[in-house]
């Protein structure tokens, strides 16, 4: 999910945990309170957090690609960046001359907040390292695109609903159990999408190896469903409850300019794609694949596939590979396209962008 989508669902949980103010005259009225709002703030400040690995960037590409969603999104390491969150917050209060109680007031929305980024990482599927630093593994459920407008949208009626109804934590508990109901519908979708691939791979005759499908925007139903026979890749840009296919114009809104390209099932248009591509170049983008400075695209991809093999100039061969996860219609470029080229003195490792080959450092 996108990092405004976490601070919301942060901001929601914060609203959710926060306690109500003890009356007044009571014991309880005396000790230290932590106020709504404080609760809040702490539920979007650690619901940021994770995405904080953006600084990855900063020392290469590459070591982006491979450590984010890792060590900031660990579930093994959570209680730990919880204290860390609660104390730091708890001491800003304090210092600002703000009412704050002590960190553990903070600690469990702290928790619970970072706890709902990891949550809204996993339901996508680019792929989420839980286990990290003990493992690189990357789960994901795949039941919901990376952007997801309506999902936004619940967490952002939720909020605004608690600052009406503000002694009330009924808005933002009914938002939560709105959003798993969303995304409840969009693992009906996913399913039927995995239940399309499988019958289209037993008309055709496929010994499938793998059946998948990607989420896609616009629609908990528009879905690329994807079908790997061990050789190729078989798939289609489906929508899964549609009987007649969707017309749009430019002139239509972009929500159903995006949707349009998925057709019904029954009329879905099947595409095959070799993953090493055939003819003369199939042994160069073998070698590519399993050379040792291309392990990191080997770990990421999950569904790759030949882009491109051949010269690049210089009397240089070059193989680069692409991800079906990322295939969206409609979407002018594709992202993470790398490959290599035999350089003198060893392989070189590039990205493929529009404008030709940017050249990457390994580290």
């Amino acid at each position: 999910m996108d990092t405004l989508t976490h601070a919301l669902s942060g901001a929601l949980v914060g609203r959710v945990l926060a306690s109500r103010r003890p009356a007044a005259g009571t014991r309880a009225a005396n000790a230290a309170a932590v106020p709504v709002w404080q609760m809040v703030v702490a539920g979007t400040a650690a619901a940021i957090f994770p995405d904080l690995d953006f600084v990855l960037g900063w020392i290469s590409e590459l070591t982006y690609l491979r450590g984010h969603r890792g060590v900031t999104h660990s579930l093994i390491l959570l209680p730990l960046w919880g204290v860390l969150i609660a104390w730091l917050l708890a001491r800003f209060w304090q210092r600002g001359g703000r009412v704050a109680a002590g960190w553990r007031s903070f600690y469990p929305v702290v928790c619970a907040a970072i706890f709902v980024h990891i949550l809204g990482d996993l339901i996508t599927q680019f792929g989420t390292m839980i286990l990290a630093p003990f493992s690189d593994h990357r789960f994901g459920w795949g039941t919901s695109f990376i952007i997801d407008l309506p999902f936004t949208g619940i967490l952002l009626a939720g909020l605004l609903a608690s600052a009406l109804w503000r002694s009330s934590r009924v808005p933002a508990t009914a938002a939560l159990v709105l959003l798993a109901g969303w995304v409840g519908v969009q693992a009906t979708g996913r399913a039927e999408a995995i239940d399309a691939a499988r019958a289209y791979a037993a008309a055709k005759g496929i010994a499938a190896v793998e059946v998948d499908a990607a989420p896609r925007p616009a629609s908990p139903f528009n879905w690329t469903a994807i079908v790997f026979d061990g050789e190729r890749y078989h798939y289609a840009h489906l929508n899964t409850r549609r009987s007649e296919p969707l017309l749009a114009t430019e002139d239509d809104n972009f929500i159903r300019r995006f949707s349009a390209p998925y057709l019904p099932v029954a009329m879905a248009q099947w595409e095959v794609r070799e993953r090493f591509g055939t003819g003369s170049t199939r042994a160069l983008a073998e070698q590519v694949w399993n050379a040792e400075d291309f392990a990191f695209y080997r770990w990421f991809a999950m569904f790759p596939v030949l882009d491109h093999a051949g010269e690049a100039g210089d009397g240089q061969a070059c193989a680069s590979f692409k991800d079906l996860r990322f295939l969206t219609p409609g979407r002018d470029a594709q992202p993470f396209i790398y490959g290599l080229c035999n350089a003198a003195g060893g392989w070189r490792l590039f990205e493929r962008e529009a404008g030709g080959l940017r050249w990457i450092d390994p580290r």
